[in-house]
């Protein structure tokens, strides 16, 4: 490796993009492309940083396998910075092992890394956890660390384990002080911001309250029957029934939580589930029905029972009915807290994250589009939508996750 290389990745290394392209800016072997890639990436060029480490990994010959995979690694994070979550993820999982075969554990350890941020950007929790636990932290660097560090930490605030995410959140701020990168020092002082700030609203008569992720973690944790319309489902103690997948059972619920102690008449029922205001037979049909489903999904936390104009919610045991809302209102509350993290999203890793069709997302994106809350860059193919930070709250109840959270 000639000077001006090495000049190059110690200045990548210590976060001097400007100064690593000083060294490689006019050359175009594949090294070189590479170093220059890497730059890019750190000035948010992210398109072009990916074609430059694209062609440095084809460059690269049949006995540098080394290399290449160093440069799959990198293209596999800027794709993650692009929100480019498509792929099996099956490039990244060869080049992890060349990298460990060749002794470079760091580069191994952090193409693992990717791919666990990878799996939590799709709400893919069980799987997410699963592959940072085969990471040995022992051998990372400092700011590898407070990577892994991070994504424990959203783990746990994703399972409203809020103790377990704070002492995580702790031990990155110190690793990425060790670390000397401005960028992830600022990334761990907003995630520990989040948790001072409103994660939900408590309905009650008086008014809603807003409740940090503490509050919520204690009123799930309590004895109190909760209804929650961030994670749509509802559960009292360590009993948790996930109506995520049964939307007309999760409207019907938040119907009876929010009348209890008192009873809903059955056409506000139908409007709430059905949305529709004028009901017929078949509606009150398919009410009688699905509150049947509901009746018996909830038989070990609450009854339901008729009453001469519609329904009550029963709780068992003298429970209280608690019922949680996002910070905010709107259908498209998840969709929201997915773009306000400040980064482009293609259609396609939007639906991918929220388990919708592309078509499903592209319809509600229009409509947010119309009332001014989100904007679209880009055209066909390589258009991408953001939208701005929703300042003063943390969405991380509002992100999707594959499976109930705990």
């Amino acid at each position: 490796m000639d000077s001006l290389i090495t000049a190059a990745a110690r200045a990548l290394a210590a976060g001097d993009a400007l100064g690593a392209l000083k060294h490689v800016a006019l050359r175009d072997d594949p090294p070189a492309l590479a170093l220059r890639g890497i730059a890019m990436a750190q000035l948010g060029d992210h398109p072009r940083a990916r074609e430059l480490l694209r062609r440095a990994a084809r460059r690269f010959g049949v006995h540098e396998a080394l290399a290449r995979s160093r440069c799959v690694v990198a293209e596999a994070e800027v794709a993650l910075a692009m929100r480019d979550l498509g792929g099996s993820g099956r490039a990244l999982s060869e080049a992890a092992a060349t990298l460990d075969t060749h002794a470079d554990h760091a580069n191994a350890q952090q193409a693992r890394l990717i791919a666990a941020r990878r799996l939590l950007l799709v709400g893919r929790l069980a799987e997410a956890a699963e592959a940072l636990s085969r990471i040995d932290a022992r051998g990372l660097s400092p700011a590898l660390s407070a990577v892994a560090e991070l994504i424990g930490a959203e783990l746990a605030l994703r399972s409203l384990r809020v103790n377990e995410a704070r002492a995580s959140l702790t031990r990155a701020q110190a690793a990425a002080e060790r670390s000397g990168v401005p960028a992830l020092q600022a990334e761990v002082a907003h995630a520990r911001a989040s948790l001072a700030q409103p994660a939900a609203r408590r309905l009650a008569m008086g008014g809603d309250r807003a409740l940090t992720l503490d509050e919520v973690s204690a009123l799930r944790a309590s004895n109190a029957l909760v209804v929650d319309a961030c994670r749509h489902g509802l559960g009292s103690g360590a009993t948790w029934v996930s109506l995520a997948r049964r939307p007309v059972l999760f409207a019907l619920a938040c119907s009876l939580a929010q009348a209890w102690p008192g009873d809903v008449d059955r056409d506000t029922l139908i409007a709430d589930a059905f949305r529709t205001h004028r009901p017929d037979e078949t509606h009150r049909a398919r009410l009688r029905v699905d509150i049947g489903r509901l009746r018996a999904l909830v038989k070990t936390l609450a009854r339901i029972e008729a009453t001469g104009r519609g329904f009550i919610l029963r709780p068992l045991d003298g429970r209280e009915v608690v019922v949680l809302k996002p910070p905010f209102d709107g259908d498209q509350a998840a969709l929201l807290a997915l773009l306000s993290d400040g980064v482009a999203w293609s259609t396609s890793a939007l639906a991918l994250a929220l388990g919708e069709s592309q078509r499903t997302v592209q319809r509600a994106l229009a409509e947010l589009e119309t009332q001014g809350r989100v904007r679209a860059t880009g055209q066909a193919r390589a258009r991408r939508w953001l939208a701005p930070p929703l300042a003063g709250f943390t969405t991380i109840l509002l992100l999707p996750a594959a499976l109930p959270i705990a």
